[in-house]
């Protein structure tokens, strides 16, 4: 299902573009953000796992971009958040006697299926820099 990880993720990541040479706090992210900085690491650290970011603790420590912006596509940002949109399927199983019923989650999976690939297509168009260079 959709939810908000992937904007919370590209906010995450268009504030370090933007300070590539510095370390930025959790706090500093959260309060651009207007979260607690709970939800920040949880983020940081699916960043870390796919080598995205890297981090450092102490006073002077944080967070910064391991890969240039100009490296990072909107489509691998999407793929570390989601592995693919879903808008849903009915909660109770359909009538396999009804001519819809029988066949309507396979035609979701299709619709669904190219409604993928056609996300995918126009985010691998467009970087980190791309995006970050509209603030």
């Amino acid at each position: 299902m959709i939810s908000g990880k992937f904007a919370i993720t590209l906010h995450i990541l268009t504030l370090l573009s933007k300070f590539p040479d510095d370390y930025l706090s959790s706090d500093f992210i959260a309060g651009s953000m207007n979260v607690h900085p709970v939800l920040v690491r949880k983020e940081i650290a699916n960043l870390k796992k796919n080598h995205i970011v890297e981090s450092k603790e102490g006073k002077n420590g944080g967070t910064r971009l391991l890969k240039s912006a100009s490296k990072i596509t909107l489509d691998a940002i999407f793929k570390m958040t989601f592995d693919t949109v879903t808008l849903g399927f009915s909660k109770n199983e359909p009538n396999p006697d009804c001519p819809v019923g029988k066949q309507i989650n396979k035609n979701l999976e299709h619709l669904y299926d190219d409604i993928n690939q056609t996300i995918s297509l126009q985010l691998n168009e467009i970087t980190l820099e791309d995006f970050s260079n509209k603030f």
